[in-house]
């Protein structure tokens, strides 16, 4: 609700980069404690995390330019991430993209790697997520509701028993009562990640952290878009494209998850 979080000698800090940089630190100081713990190289996994994120941002930016090219007036715009604005899919597939290059050049393990990358991706992205709340993006479709429209959060009886309202300067329609898709998928990555710390800690064998972490966030992520008012679903199916892409996350999550068990089986019979 707060896209600028305070200016000094005419310099704006927005409060979206502010979170994102908060997400970033956390998941750094994370993987560096993880890959110390699993005796993974910590300068190689500090190297291929910064590449990550690098090439997250960039891809994940120009896909929500793609996506939302009414917001784009010029090229400076496709360049003012400050100002809010990247889509987690095209965001993740850039990570994923760093991640291998990253295991390719430093010959680090596969899936032991992966489990430790979904647990501090699921908290950066909840992180992130606050700062789409400032900045307004990612917005929700509007929020049945005679109530305040005044620019904050408000508690309502409907569920999911709180709304946004933005202030002029949002990416979001503003003095509009909105559902709040950001804070709600905060929450449920807040759950998320607690429930990928549980299962790290007692996971029978390598990648099972991975490929709860696709199914938990798909499921999520295909619930909420129907709360969402960014992206229109598609005319002749009733999804969005966002919803398709998480139903494959499950699916290949199941899949994935029954290959890694029928492997564990093989490596004890030998």
């Amino acid at each position: 609700m707060y896209p600028v979080l305070f200016e000094i000698f005419g310099v704006k800090v927005y409060t979206y980069g502010v979170f994102v940089a908060i997400g970033a630190f956390i998941a750094y100081w994370l993987l560096m404690k993880l890959a110390r713990r699993e005796g993974v190289n910590p300068n190689h996994m500090e190297n291929t995390l910064l590449l990550a994120l690098f090439m997250g941002i960039v891809v994940g930016r120009l896909s929500y330019v793609v996506e939302h090219p009414e917001q784009v007036g010029g090229f400076k715009d496709i360049l003012a991430i400050w100002n809010g604005g990247m889509t987690f899919f095209g965001g993740l597939l850039g990570g994923v993209i760093g991640v291998l290059i990253g295991l390719l050049r430093y010959r680090m393990p596969f899936w032991k790697t992966a489990d430790m990358a979904v647990v501090a991706l699921s908290i950066a992205h909840g992180v992130g997520r606050l700062g789409c709340a400032s900045a307004g993006c990612c917005y929700g479709k509007p929020f049945s509701v005679d109530g305040n429209t005044l620019p904050g959060v408000h508690f309502s009886d409907q569920f999911p028993f709180f709304y946004l309202v933005f202030p002029p300067g949002a990416v979001a329609p503003p003095y509009m009562p909105l559902y709040p898709t950001q804070l709600m998928e905060f929450i449920g990555l807040l759950i998320v990640f607690v429930l990928l710390l549980i299962i790290y800690k007692r996971k029978p064998f390598d990648g099972l952290v991975f490929t709860f972490y696709m199914f938990l966030y798909g499921s999520l992520r295909f619930v909420l878009e129907f709360f969402r008012g960014v992206t229109p679903p598609i005319a002749s199916l009733g999804l969005t494209w966002n919803q398709l892409i998480a139903l494959s996350m499950v699916f290949l999550s199941v899949l994935l998850t029954l290959w890694l068990f029928r492997e564990k089986r093989h490596e004890k019979v030998a």
